[in-house]
């Protein structure tokens, strides 16, 4: 039997359980009732377990609701588990999604400092890669303009350049490569794989894009209902979840 070397794992992630709580809805009359209001409780993720290889592409795949963002949410620090554990062995990580991790109210420049140096990187390692970064999200004066002014197009297209310019171990990929023109789309989506082609970079990306996922991914989870149907070979699971949203 083989032993598994730790070094060659970059993500261990053991009996993941993560739920949703929320109170009923009521008005300011009713608020003073001293009925105790009902907690509904959704549960995101069920027990998930898996082991992520260094230098892997894995894709996540289900329909809507299964738990695909809440798993890279959990993974990127952003959720704490209710259950289970996560270990990320030491590993840099980013999440690149919509809507995740600016201040609306500080302009683009200030978020590309504000989100790397919670990526970890410094103010002088930032410097030096602010042009880079720039010239890539491309969306001119908008640079020095609040977040929230943006279009979804122009969130993307910064996300994205922050992300790819300032690379860490582990990246986290959420529907990005879907959003923005299509120029922008080719050029990010060649970046991607220019990315992952470090074979010590890790890549987890959720997407909707069965070719995405077959294109660029090693292997795939398919989660349904916040389990893990099955995990592997893309070609066979792909085509089973082709099958299953089928029916």
């Amino acid at each position: 039997m083989v032993k598994k070397n730790k070094d060659d794992i970059a993500i261990s992630v053991k009996n993941l359980h993560i739920s949703y709580r929320s109170i009923e809805k009521t008005s300011i009359r009713n608020s003073w009732d001293k009925k105790k209001k009902r907690v509904d409780v959704f549960e995101a993720l069920k027990g998930v377990s898996f082991e992520l290889k260094k230098g892997k592409i894995l894709g996540i795949i289900g329909k809507n609701g299964s738990g695909k963002s809440t798993l890279l949410r959990a993974l990127a620090g952003i959720f704490s588990p209710d259950k289970g554990t996560i270990d990320l062995h030491h590993n840099t990580i980013s999440l690149l999604s919509i809507g995740v991790g600016f201040n609306n109210k500080l302009t683009g420049l200030e978020n590309i400092y504000l989100s790397g140096m919670l990526l970890g990187f410094s103010e002088e390692e930032i410097k030096q890669k602010e042009k880079e970064i720039i010239d890539f999200a491309d969306i001119g004066k908008f640079i020095y303009k609040p977040v929230k002014t943006y279009s979804s197009g122009m969130h993307s297209k910064l996300a994205f350049a922050i992300t790819a310019i300032l690379e860490t171990d582990i990246m986290l990929i959420d529907e990005v490569l879907a959003v923005g023109d299509a120029r922008f789309k080719e050029k990010s989506y060649n970046k991607m794989k220019e990315l992952i082609s470090d074979e010590n970079r890790t890549v987890i990306i959720v997407s909707h894009s069965l070719s995405t996922i077959k294109e660029l991914c090693d292997e795939v989870i398919w989660l349904n209902d916040g389990k893990i149907v099955k995990q592997g070979d893309v070609t066979s699971i792909v085509k089973d979840y082709e099958e299953f949203m089928k029916e």
